[in-house]
């Protein structure tokens, strides 16, 4: 496959898959390997909503690690959804994910309330005007609530969830609280929650959130995962991830 300027082919080690990056864009993190992984559970034959897709990395990794599921990638940039797009057909995907350039708060005037057994979201962490905004355009959108906030991820996400579904979502400690209040105020119970550390002496710097809609209440919080040891190697449980 022919590749643009500064763009990159990565082997994800995983049932030989591969993603194209532009090294000058967003390209993905721990967070989406993480997330993909936390939301493995999601059923047999589901129909998957992945809001803010970016590179395409959840999707791709979730056809691998789901079965017989249907992913609709929804990204807002075009050169980004593109170059998603690219990487489903470098995968020979095409029949297991669609990814659509849209806007996700123009998402209630093309799907009917309903039309998703699960949600998986890896959206912008920081707050608009937070952080340092000396980025290009395409990180400033990835990384900064610029074309939609938190409670617009939330808020579609109970719109567009069947009765029961679940949206799994990656995010930072520090908006714990708006998540919660968020995800109660749009009817999504939240269900378990993980905390990921970098090691064992620092503190948490990402949480994986499942929320179910219109579910009873409580809460599990399951056991943390640990990115490196104190020798600065992956973990058990990341090599585990990573099929290692």
């Amino acid at each position: 496959m022919e590749l643009k300027e500064n763009e990159r082919i990565d082997d994800l080690e995983l049932n030989g898959l591969k993603i194209i990056q532009n090294k000058d864009g967003f390209c993905f993190g721990m967070d989406s390997v993480l997330l993909s992984d936390f939301a493995k559970e999601i059923k047999r034959s589901s129909t998957i909503l992945d809001m803010g897709t970016g590179t395409g990395i959840l999707d791709i990794l979730l056809s691998a690690k789901t079965q017989e599921t249907k992913i609709v990638g929804v990204e807002i940039q075009p050169e980004v959804a593109e170059m998603a797009q690219r990487s489903v057909i470098l995968n020979q995907l095409q029949n297991r994910i669609e990814i659509i350039c849209e806007d996700i708060k123009k998402l209630k005037g093309i799907y009917e309330v309903g039309s998703f057994n699960a949600i998986v979201t890896n959206p912008p962490y920081k707050k608009k005007g937070t952080g340092g905004v000396n980025e290009n355009e395409m990180k400033l959108i990835s990384r900064h609530e610029i074309t939609a906030d938190l409670e617009d991820f939330i808020s579609i996400a109970s719109y567009l969830l069947k009765d029961q579904g679940s949206i799994y979502m990656v995010h930072r400690p520090e908006r714990l609280a708006d998540i919660m209040v968020n995800l109660r105020k749009y009817k999504l119970e939240p269900k378990n929650i993980k905390f990921v550390y970098p090691n064992q002496k620092k503190e948490s710097n990402l949480i994986l959130i499942k929320a179910t809609k219109n579910a009873r209440p409580f809460l599990k919080i399951e056991k943390p995962i640990y990115i490196y040891d104190l020798q600065c190697n992956y973990t058990k449980d990341v090599l585990e991830i990573y099929n290692k």
